[in-house]
């Protein structure tokens, strides 16, 4: 820990209000539809949702991640973990308030490394919510973890580049007005410099949307998807690229290092949620006649066992958080790193418990235990899986001691 101390448990004076009119938000108006959103696809519950982000705007909740200058809230790292621990309780909550993934990293990038240009075209309305957008990294013979081995081909063709590739786990393509795509520029750069990030309208002849992928047996539709492309001769202006050309391995760095804080901020909020139906579960549910689900020793180890773990993680994520608005996420990256791993595993345990305290209604969709269990494995995965973490973690330690590990 890097010394915010115990202060980290309750939000700055600043961000309690907007938290108090969120948690009233949440409780009139969005947990009411969780049930009727989570029972069926995503894009046939717009018309229920949309009215909710015109609301989210009105009241002054709207994007807390952007500038104000820019239509947001303008919150710092730490007051957006506060927020976004309320939004993880609603699996939808993140795009009611236009704070979602992928959405949230490419508006991040676009602010900081777009052009004018770029941003009023692509920026702008991303951020009023008129537009999806998805970023477009990973390939299916590729590890994701690796940024810097792609098999997508950008190449020079007189003023602008024509793209050639196959990518996967582009998240919410289905729907999306554009996408970030990271391709090789300069076969010949050294490794982090050999890709740039090219913004490609999704109505360019050749973006081909091929499949959404069924993950745990639901393909998605619309946001809550991940979709197989392939860019087919995709040619493309010269101004296209984001940021300088070759540059595209540390742009994504810049996006990868927020964008896990603001997951591990989420997730939080789904095991408050989870721990919330596990102890109520075990408060009104009969074991024997008169006798609750709770009076059992081995029921409230597992509930003491959840509180604890929840407890840890929530003080890791918030000193992070406080870290990076502190130092800057480079200095931070240790911590990044490792609530990356244990809340993600934190996360997977306190669900598993409260799935199996729930018996069969656990399993169900009556709740949403169902949909945080299917969406949320992948945690311990993208943005970098458990074991790339760890060995970065170590390399790190051990390089302290004059070790070198390859």
């Amino acid at each position: 820990m890097s010394g915010a101390g115990s202060q980290l448990r309750d939000p700055p004076a600043s961000v309690v209000p907007l938290l108090d009119e969120l948690r009233r938000f949440m409780d009139e108006r969005v947990k009411p539809l969780e049930r009727a959103v989570l029972s069926q696809p995503f894009v046939e519950s717009l018309p229920l949702l949309r009215p909710l982000r015109e609301e989210a705007k009105r009241r002054g909740l709207w994007a807390p991640q952007m500038p104000k200058a820019w239509g947001g809230q303008g919150l710092s790292m730490l007051e957006h973990g506060f927020v976004s621990e309320v939004l993880g309780a609603v699996p939808f909550a993140h795009w009611v308030l236009n704070c979602q993934a992928p959405d949230a990293g490419n508006m991040e990038i676009l602010l900081h490394f777009g052009t004018p240009a770029q941003q009023e075209r692509f920026l702008r309305p991303l951020v009023e919510g008129a537009v999806r957008s998805c970023f477009s990294m990973t390939e299916p013979d590729r590890p994701g973890s690796n940024p810097t081995w792609l098999e997508t081909r950008a190449r020079r063709d007189g003023s602008g580049w024509v793209i050639d590739g196959t990518k996967w786990f582009t998240s919410s393509a289905d729907g999306a007005a554009f996408a970030v795509v990271m391709a090789v520029t300069d076969e010949d750069a050294p490794p982090h410099r050999r890709a740039s990030m090219l913004l490609v309208p999704m109505d360019t002849p050749g973006v081909r949307l091929v499949r959404n992928i069924s993950v745990m047996g639901h393909a998605g539709s619309d946001w809550p998807s991940h979709a197989e492309l392939a860019y087919e001769g995709v040619r493309v202006p010269a101004d296209a690229v984001l940021g300088e050309v070759g540059a595209g391995f540390a742009i994504a760095q810049e996006r990868l290092g927020p964008g896990r804080i603001h997951h591990c901020m989420r997730w939080l909020g789904v095991c408050a949620r989870a721990y919330e139906l596990h102890v109520e579960r075990a408060a009104t549910r009969p074991f024997a006649p008169f006798v609750p689900l709770g009076a059992l020793q081995m029921v409230q180890e597992q509930i003491a066992l959840s509180r604890i773990e929840i407890h840890a993680a929530r003080l890791m994520v918030l000193d992070a958080a406080h870290r990076i608005d502190a130092v800057g996420q480079k200095e931070a990256r240790d911590e990044i790193a490792m609530i990356k791993v244990f809340v993600a595993r934190t996360m997977q345990a306190v669900l598993d418990r409260a799935v199996q305290a729930h018996g069969a209604l656990g399993v169900t969709d009556d709740l949403p235990l169902a949909a945080f269990f299917r969406h949320e494995r992948a945690a311990r995965i993208y943005d970098g899986p458990d074991e790339v973490h760890l060995a970065a973690l170590a390399r790190r330690a051990l390089k302290a001691h004059g070790v070198k590990v390859p």
